[in-house]
């Protein structure tokens, strides 16, 4: 094995704090070269936070370092105009949905959310991007094939004022999506670049699950605005809320707010609340890491039947209180992205 493989074999053992991929499975690394014992690594960090880039530059300089044949390691961060992260044309804000434990309703939370957007007057468009377990055909009542023009360009499905594109307008209703990681983020590269989105005031990402390799694609990709994480008041979901925060700051990303969904169930009969899950949790989170609560949604079969029947509560059943709930959170997401854009602009890589 020539020594350049070697150093592509080492940097192939370099994974950044917090991420689940090393950094050449993650396509951090642009280009590798060796002149005269010199290692010079070209590394694309992204939106990456800067003592992220700084550890695994070390991190880098360790495990090359100590190859034979090295002398010294020159690592060479790519930055402005050579990173991959683009904005979308036509679209003015990204917004991601995200939850890290799955059945906490987050997809149902996006729909709505970009409903209640619309009913605001705004332009919106809803990318669907939990590849393996794609819902939001079914709560919109969509079918069909996209249509591709020029060839490569791929027109999305429009319902309620939105464009939609989702994995599962390319499957039919038994196909099981078995893609390994590449596959995956390959198809959200194709999403978010190959989509005519038009003119969009926001676009919102479903994302699935977790903090894998999709979020951190999406955010290598394109520019966020904000996230919203989604969670239930159980203690093991508000556990895992704090990995949905971590996430959103490792790649530089502000959190718009945390919502709590399914917080109580109430009585239809007599008005009683029970907290079937618990109760407080997302609140303290809120309050310790200073971000907005953005709302608390109760446990609703209206939300669900709506959901089931293609037509999401917020447009089937516009003065239902969850529907106003719904308003007020989108109110308070536009709010949040003009204040992120007031603000004093965020240093990326």
């Amino acid at each position: 094995m020539s020594t350049i493989e070697l150093v592509r074999e080492r940097l192939a053992e370099v994974r950044p704090p917090g991420l689940n991929r090393d950094i050449v499975a993650g396509g951090l690394v642009r280009d590798v070269a060796l002149r005269d014992g010199v290692a010079v690594v070209h590394l694309m960090p992204g939106p990456l936070p800067p003592p992220i880039v700084d550890a695994t530059v070390a991190d880098i300089e360790r495990a090359v370092g100590a190859l034979p044949g090295v002398t010294r390691v020159d690592v060479q961060i790519v930055r402005g105009a050579a990173q991959s992260m683009t904005a979308i044309p036509g679209v003015a804000d990204i917004v991601a949905v995200a939850s890290t434990k799955g059945g906490v309703g987050k997809s149902t939370v996006a729909v709505n959310l970009a409903c209640a957007l619309a009913r605001l007057g705004k332009r919106v468009g809803l990318l669907d991007a939990d590849i393996y377990g794609p819902s939001l055909p079914t709560m919109l009542g969509l079918s069909g094939r996209p249509r591709v023009i020029d060839q490569s360009r791929v027109v999305p499905l429009e319902k309620f004022g939105l464009r939609v594109i989702s994995m599962g307008f390319f499957l039919d209703d038994t196909s099981p999506v078995i893609w390994r990681g590449p596959l995956v983020t390959g198809l959200l590269r194709q999403f978010l670049k190959d989509v005519e989105w038009g003119e969009l005031d926001v676009l919102i990402v479903d994302l699935p699950p977790g903090t894998g390799d999709v979020p951190l694609t999406l955010a290598q990709q394109v520019p966020l605005s904000g996230g919203v994480v989604v969670t239930t008041p159980q203690d093991v979901s508000v556990i895992d809320v704090e990995r949905g925060i971590a996430m959103f700051q490792q790649v530089n990303a502000p959190l718009l707010g945390i919502i709590e969904n399914m917080s109580d169930y109430v009585c239809p009969h007599c008005g009683t609340h029970d907290a079937i899950f618990g109760s407080g949790g997302a609140a303290r989170l809120a309050e310790h890491f200073g971000v907005p609560m953005l709302a608390r949604l109760p446990i609703e079969p209206a939300v669900r039947e709506a959901g089931d029947a293609g037509v999401p509560i917020v447009l089937a059943q516009p003065e239902h209180a969850v529907s106003r709930a719904y308003v007020v959170v989108a109110e308070r997401v536009l709010d949040g992205i003009a204040a992120e854009r007031d603000a004093v602009p965020r240093i990326v890589g």
